[in-house]
């Protein structure tokens, strides 16, 4: 994957976030910042990953990313700066603080592999003074609004209703949960995880999950999802679905 380096200084006349950045050349979103949201997203879990972070702290720095960039232009600051900051400022707001030292070196691995450890000069602390910096701004351009409720608790609570419903043989002859929770993963890297509530991210997960290996529950008065989450309709379960195989798409057109 194509990326800047981490060890781009700031310039005098802009921070390192604008250094580089055309302005943006209209409001709709591109096909290429689609694909640019994706692959930073997934440096965004990768980095996580290295970095020893609990799937929620990875999932809150997606959302910051995408709430941030639903407020600016992608053209107006630097993606991988701001995926630095988001995943830095999500450790503090799930109570798992990462130090910044650690994300500068586990992205500066990401993009020059085999590497060195950065050396603690100027560039070095330049860049750390520009990832507190862009904090800041993310913290501003969101209001300070940077608690999210995420899909896993309904997921969770969904699985185990599910489980109870279903023949214990075919349920440990398939992967239902683990596609599931893969399958809520992959939503965060795109603007989806923000568009749809968490209720139905989760159902929509398992539905397709339970689909996909051919999984029948049992038939009463209502679909098993309207038991579980009384607002949902098949048309919301459809539309998470479709954003979700968007997905999917554009991860075969950033390979």
């Amino acid at each position: 994957m194509a990326g800047p380096s981490s060890r781009v200084p700031a310039t005098r006349d802009r921070p390192l976030w604008l250094a580089g950045r055309r302005e943006s050349g209209g409001d709709a979103e591109s096909d290429r910042d689609i694909k640019t949201h994706f692959r930073v997203c997934r440096f965004i879990m990768e980095t996580g990953v290295k970095l020893g972070m609990r799937s929620v702290p990875v999932t809150t720095a997606c959302v910051l990313y995408h709430r941030f960039f639903e407020r600016v232009s992608l053209h107006a600051y630097e993606p991988y700066l701001v995926a630095m900051s988001c995943v830095y400022l999500a450790g503090k707001v799930e109570e798992q603080h990462i130090r910044t030292r650690d994300i500068l070196n586990v992205s500066h691995r990401y993009f020059n592999s085999g590497s060195a450890p950065l050396e603690c000069d100027k560039e070095f602390w330049d860049l750390r003074d520009s990832v507190v910096q862009c904090e800041l701004l993310i913290l501003r351009q969101l209001n300070f609004h940077v608690s999210f409720e995420h899909p896993h608790k309904y997921l969770l609570h969904y699985l185990l209703s599910v489980k109870s419903l279903v023949n214990r043989h075919a349920w440990s002859r398939t992967p239902i949960a683990e596609t599931s929770w893969a399958l809520l993963r992959d939503c965060y890297h795109g603007a989806m995880c923000i568009r749809h509530t968490p209720q139905h991210i989760a159902i929509a997960t398992l539905h397709l999950a339970l689909n996909s290996y051919g999984v029948e529950l049992p038939v009463g008065e209502k679909e098993w999802w309207q038991v579980l989450c009384v607002d949902v309709t098949k048309a919301d379960i459809d539309a998470v679905i479709s954003d979700l195989l968007q997905l999917y798409d554009m991860e075969a057109k950033c390979i």
